[in-house]
C-alpha cells in the first residue's frame, strides 16, 4: 500500500529545529518507518544532495501538494465517494500508538484506482490529511505558493512540476475570463528563465553615491526663499532652545534696565537673568539708609538682616547640606570671624551668631576698647549665649587653616584703625592661613583694602568696588520701594525669590 504514494510531491514539517521539507516521494519503508524524498527543498532552497531520509518521530506534519495522474503505477490510494457526492481520495496521516508517526491509507467505498475529475465538474477535491484538516486542489496551489515565496524556488518549481507530470495525467482546464487572467499572471510569475538571475549582489553604496544630497537641499532652500515658505525638517532650521527657568510665550519685551539712579554709575553689574544693576556712590547708599532708618528700618533690624543673608551665604560655601549635616559631626566647619569696633563689625558679630546657632564652630576676634558702640554691646550679649569663642588677641587664633575667614575689620569712616598694631597683626594672619576670605559691606575701591576677598557681599546696592573685592554678591535688607524713590532713584527689585544675588562685572 505504501508504494501507492511513490510520486506524490509532499511538504514535511519537521518542527523548528529541522524546517520544512518539500520533494517528491521516492521510497517509503513501513518496516523502518522512513519516507525518502527526492530532489528535496528545504525551507525554500534547493539542497545540495539529491535525496533526503526522515523518520517518522521527526515528522510533525505532512501535507500532501500533488498526486501523480491517473494511469501511472503511483497512484494515491483509492477514491472515496463522499457523503455529498463528491469524489475524493481518503489519505489520513497520524501518529500511532507508540508515538511515531505512521502513513495510512483508509479506502472508504471502493479499492479500485479511478479517475481524478475534472475540475470543471466538480469545484473542489479534498485530501484528508489529518483529522483535523482538509485540502483541496485549489487550495493546495494556494499553499504551495505561501511555501515558495522566493523567485527562484518558484522559478525551478514551475520547470519541476510540469516536466514530471505524467503524460497521461488529466489536467484540469481553466475556463472562463478570471482563469484566463490568472494563467497571464502565472506565466508572467514563473516564465522567466533561471539562468537570467543575476550572480553579483545590488550595488547600494555605488547606488547612493550618485544622489547628491547637497545640489538637492540646495533646490529646495531655492524654492524656499522664492516662495516665502519654510519647510520642516531642512538642515539649516535651528529649532530655539530655552532653559528651564525661561518663559516660552512672551507677552511684552523684556526690560533690562530696571534701576536707575540719579546720576551716572562709575560701574555696572548684571544678574544672572541679564538685568542690570547700577552701582552707587558711598553718599547716595548712606543717605538710603538714612531714609530707611527714618522710616522705621533701623540699625537693629539692618544688622539682623545682614546677618542672616551673610550666614546663608557662608552656610552656603562651606558646603551646604553635604556638609552640615547629622552624619558629619566630626566635621564642624571652622570661621575665623574678623570684626571692627564699628557698625561693620556688629554685622559681623551678628552673622556669628547666626552661625554658631547652625553647629558651625566660630572664633570671633574683636580688639579689647575701653568703650564699645551700644550695637556692639549687643551683639556680643547675644553672642556670647551661642557656642562661640571669642578672642581679643591674634595669638589665640589657630594657627592651622580654617574653612573660610569673615572679614569685618574696615569702614568707610575710620580710616586710621589700620594704623593700628592689632589691625596689622590680623592683617597677617589673614594673609598667612591661606584660608577664602568672605568681605560683608567691604569699602570703596579708593581706600585699598589689607585682605584679599574671594568674595564680597554688598548691601541693597553695590558700591563700585575694585578686583580686589573678589566675586560681588548683593543681599537684600528689606529697604522698601518708596524708600528708593524717595531719594531719586528709579527700583524695581531684581533679588526674584532669593535673598543673595551673584552679580558679575559688564
Amino acid at each position: 500500500m505504501a508504494t501507492d504514494w511513490l510520486g506524490s510531491i509532499v511538504s514535511i514539517n519537521c518542527g523548528e529545529s529541522l524546517g520544512v521539507y518539500q520533494g517528491r516521494v521516492s521510497a517509503v519503508d513501513q518496516v523502518s518507518q522512513t519516507i525518502s524524498l527526492t530532489r528535496p527543498f528545504h525551507n525554500g532552497v534547493k539542497c545540495l544532495v539529491p535525496e533526503v531520509t526522515f523518520r517518522a518521530g521527526d515528522i510533525t506534519e505532512l501535507k500532501i501538494l500533488e498526486i501523480p495522474g491517473p494511469g501511472d503505477s503511483r497512484q494515491c490510494g483509492d477514491l472515496q465517494q463522499t457523503e455529498t457526492g463528491i469524489p475524493g481520495v481518503g489519505c489520513q496521516v497520524g501518529p500511532s500508538q507508540n508515538g511515531t508517526g505512521k502513513m495510512l491509507k483508509k479506502p472508504i467505498s471502493s479499492s479500485a484506482p479511478q479517475n481524478i475529475p475534472r475540475r470543471t465538474d466538480v469545484k473542489n477535491q479534498d485530501i484528508i490529511i489529518s483529522p483535523q484538516q482538509q485540502c483541496s486542489k485549489s487550495y493546495m496551489d494556494r499553499h504551495m505558493e505561501s511555501l515558495t515565496q522566493s523567485k527562484g524556488f518558484r522559478r525551478r518549481h514551475n520547470s519541476w512540476s510540469s516536466s514530471s507530470r505524467h503524460p497521461n495525467q488529466v489536467t484540469p482546464k481553466k475556463s472562463g475570463l478570471k482563469n484566463g487572467q490568472m494563467k497571464s499572471k502565472d506565466d508572467e510569475c514563473f516564465g522567466d528563465d533561471i539562468d537570467e538571475i543575476p550572480d553579483t549582489d545590488f550595488d547600494f553604496e555605488g547606488n547612493l553615491a550618485l544622489f547628491d544630497k547637497a545640489a538637492v537641499f540646495e533646490e529646495i532652500e531655492t524654492y524656499e526663499r522664492r516662495s516665502g515658505t519654510r519647510s520642516r525638517g531642512t538642515p539649516n532650521e535651528k529649532p530655539a532652545r530655552y532653559r528651564h527657568d525661561e518663559n516660552i510665550l512672551e507677552s511684552e519685551p523684556i526690560v533690562y534696565r530696571r534701576i536707575v539712579v540719579p546720576q551716572n554709575a562709575n560701574k555696572e553689574f548684571c544678574t544672572d537673568s541679564g538685568l542690570v544693576v547700577p552701582s552707587v556712590s558711598y553718599e547716595l547708599h548712606k543717605k538710603l539708609l538714612s531714609v530707611a532708618e527714618k522710616h522705621g528700618l533701623t540699625l537693629e533690624r539692618r544688622l539682623e538682616m545682614t546677618g542672616v543673608c551673610a550666614s546663608q551665604m557662608a552656610l552656603s560655601l562651606l558646603g551646604g547640606p553635604n556638609r552640615l549635616n547629622p552624619k558629619n559631626v566630626h566635621q564642624r566647619p571652622t570661621v575665623a570671624l574678623l570684626c571692627g569696633p564699628h557698625v561693620k563689625g556688629a554685622q559681623g558679630i551678628s552673622c556669628g551668631r547666626h552661625l554658631s546657632n547652625h553647629d558651625v564652630h566660630v572664633i570671633l576676634f574683636l580688639p579689647n576698647f575701653v568703650k564699645m558702640l551700644e550695637s556692639i554691646t549687643n551683639e556680643l550679649n547675644l553672642f556670647s549665649k551661642t557656642q562661640g569663642q571669642q578672642v581679643s588677641s591674634v595669638k589665640d587664633l589657630p594657627d592651622t587653616p580654617v574653612d573660610l575667614v569673615i572679614n569685618c575689620l574696615d569702614c568707610h569712616e575710620n580710616a586710621f584703625l589700620r594704623d593700628q598694631p592689632w589691625y596689622k597683626a590680623v592683617v597677617d594672619w589673614a594673609n598667612q592661613n591661606r584660608a577664602p576670605v568672605l568681605s560683608i559691606d567691604p569699602p570703596i575701591s579708593e581706600m585699598e583694602l589689607g585682605i584679599d576677598a574671594k568674595w564680597s557681599l554688598a548691601l541693597g546696592l553695590p558700591l563700585p568696588l575694585g578686583e580686589r573685592a573678589g566675586r560681588v554678591y548683593l543681599c537684600d535688607i528689606g529697604i522698601p520701594q518708596r524708600v528708593f524713590q524717595e531719594v531719586g532713584i528709579n527700583y524695581h527689585s531684581p533679588f526674584g525669590c532669593k535673598f543673595v544675588i551673584p552679580l558679575h562685572s559688564t
